[in-house]
């Protein structure tokens, strides 16, 4: 089964709190709840997490002082923080402390989960995307090879091919694809063209040893070509 990805979410607000929580396990998440900055850094110290979601205005131990108290540990688990306070002085303070990235409230949730996706994304090694099997695949300069021969692909195919390399072993979804898509707006066609452009990519990584599997109602798992078909 794919692992499943562990979320820290430190917000004091009951209501919120038991929402975004829902909706973050419906994303996939096992989600961990902090009602206030005391738990949330005995967590953090304690447990590893893929990544967290830190409010600032935390009873007990504000969020800036976890922030800077984990750091200050040399814990690095990606945060995200999430809090009503907008002004640059604030944004500026959370990065100082530590945070990764920086959400206001009111948000969407779909950049809420794009936005945990790509920390994510950011915390894991190159090195753990270099090579797989026959493919090569290098982010810095967006490169992929299969047995040293070049990939061409698309703007498209490259973002999904990224995507299912930094998940691999768990599933991506379509509405991970199109939330991705949406937002570089690297070409035309909506989320209905994600077969066509899994189509081509399966075809682009035939000599790869890997293999894109569907997982059906669920989306796509990247996985060794075991020379079943898909």
């Amino acid at each position: 089964m794919p692992s499943v990805m562990t979320l820290l979410l430190a917000e004091d607000d009951a209501i919120l709190a038991d929402a975004l929580s829902a909706q973050l396990r419906r994303a996939g998440f096992d989600v961990e709840h902090a009602p206030n900055g005391a738990v949330a850094e005995y967590l953090l110290m304690k447990q590893s997490f893929d990544v967290a979601v830190l409010d600032l205005g935390l009873p007990m131990v504000d969020g800036l002082t976890v922030l800077r108290r984990i750091r200050a540990a040399h814990r690095v688990t990606p945060v995200l923080v999430l809090t009503a306070l907008d002004s640059l002085d604030d944004r500026v303070a959370g990065l100082n402390a530590g945070a990764d990235d920086y959400l206001t409230k009111p948000f969407d949730f779909p950049e809420l989960e794009a936005r945990l996706h790509a920390l994510m994304r950011r915390a894991r090694p190159s090195a753990k995307l270099a090579e797989l099997g026959d493919l090569s695949f290098d982010p810095d300069t967006r490169r992929a090879a299969v047995r040293g021969e070049p990939l061409d692909l698309s703007p498209r195919e490259w973002m999904l091919l990224e995507l299912l390399l930094s998940q691999r072993d768990r599933v991506v979804t379509k509405d991970q694809i199109a939330q991705a898509w949406t937002l570089e707006r690297t070409e035309a066609g909506g989320a209905s063209s994600i077969e066509v452009y899994i189509h081509r990519l399966r075809r682009k990584l035939e000599q790869s040893g890997l293999a894109i599997r569907t997982v059906r109602g669920l989306g796509y798992l990247l996985e060794a070509d075991t020379g079943a078909k898909a």
